[in-house]
Order: C-alpha cells, then sequence, then structure tokens
C-alpha cells in the first residue's frame, strides 16, 4: 500500500451525512471517497498550459535590445568588477 498523509479537515454537516451515506452504499470509507473526490475534481480543474506566445515576445524584445549593442556611457554601477566577471 502506498504511503498516506494524514490530514484533518472540517466539513459541513450535510457533507458528513453525504460522505457517511456514500461510503455505506459503495462499501468503501469515508476517507477513499475523499480521495476520490480530490482525485475527480483536479481530472476536470488542470491548469492550462501556458501560453508560449508571450515568453517568444519577451525573448524577441530582449534579443532586439542586445541587438543594439552597448548602452552609451556604460554602466554606473560596479558590482560586475567587485565579483571578478567581466
Amino acid at each position: 500500500m502506498p504511503t498516506k498523509v494524514r490530514k484533518q479537515i472540517y466539513i459541513e454537516p450535510r457533507q458528513e451525512q453525504t460522505l457517511k451515506r456514500l461510503a455505506r452504499l459503495r462499501g468503501d470509507s469515508e476517507a477513499e471517497i475523499i480521495r476520490q473526490a480530490i482525485d475527480a475534481f483536479t481530472a476536470i480543474s488542470r491548469i492550462p498550459p501556458r501560453d508560449m506566445t508571450v515568453w517568444e515576445a519577451e525573448k524577441a524584445y530582449i534579443r532586439s535590445l542586445m541587438a543594439q549593442g552597448p548602452v552609451e556611457g556604460g554602466r554606473r554601477d560596479r558590482r560586475h568588477q567587485r565579483s571578478g566577471v567581466g
């Protein structure tokens, strides 16, 4: 049996009645009914895939800035010199 994590939850009295009735009718434990409900909910509530067009537009913008070359006047901060980078 896979390892399970113990959780303590609060439910409404009407939910408790429904849970007990379902468990009795199906012959499953209340915990199993709750696990199945979580699985069913997450199956229909999947996060939609990311819209990569936004990221592609951002990368294109960054590339356009890089193509402009160094900024006139150079850097104002000197962190890169302290770190030994650059």
